[in-house]
């Protein structure tokens, strides 16, 4: 039997169509939410038939979870191998705010799929659960390895902080959403930080 090789660019296509799909969706989710965005406007908004979508993902649950990957793929991208510790770790999400803020598409996104996930029904309720609690988790030792350096308040609780931490980060980027990207989220999320600091001696 012949041995027919494919072409050498087959796989480059359909990689790039993936992407394209993935693109389309990002905006589908972003406007009308994961129920209310279908697999046939994703598909015809990149010359797609619904069938042709399907050969790339398998059923619409496919797509979503493919795109939440996508996003985290290139948040942790932003944020480097290694994730930092203590105060650092929390300049860091700051930072990922500053570079979020370059892709308001999938801020957008965010924002619309993680209040329809509170739903314990939605596709996505388990990956949004896992990814808040991963996040407390992960700012609350952030913050307490702060206090065993001295660089935050001892008097802090590290839970209490996590949970005021991550509910600026999500807020300030619905506000942002609202204000159309007019004002820098950094700001209120630096100030914040400062407060939590310990005072350093003033030289005389």
């Amino acid at each position: 039997m012949a041995f027919v090789r494919r072409p050498r660019g087959e796989y480059a296509k359909t990689a790039d169509r993936r992407a394209e799909i993935l693109e389309s969706a990002i905006k589908v989710f972003s406007e009308a939410g994961f129920h209310g965005g279908s697999l046939r406007e994703i598909a015809e908004r990149v010359g797609l038939s619904q069938p042709g979508l399907l050969h790339h993902f398998a059923s619409k649950e496919q797509l979503l979870e493919a795109v939440l990957t996508y996003r985290d793929d290139l948040a942790r991208e932003s944020m480097g191998a290694e994730l930092p510790t203590g105060v650092a770790l929390i300049e860091a999400l700051i930072d990922l705010t500053a570079y979020n803020a370059t892709t308001p598409g999938l801020v957008a996104l965010f924002s619309v799929l993680s209040g329809e996930a509170t739903s314990a029904d939605h596709p996505g309720h388990q990956y949004f659960r896992r990814r808040y609690t991963w996040v407390r988790e992960l700012t609350e030792e952030a913050v307490a390895e702060g206090q065993a350096r001295g660089d935050l308040h001892p008097e802090l609780d590290p839970a209490e902080v996590s949970r005021t931490l991550i509910a600026l980060l999500d807020g300030l980027q619905i506000q942002w959403l609202y204000e159309d990207g007019g004002f820098d989220m950094t700001i209120p999320l630096r100030a914040y930080v400062r407060g939590l600091r310990t005072p350093r001696p003033t030289s005389q």
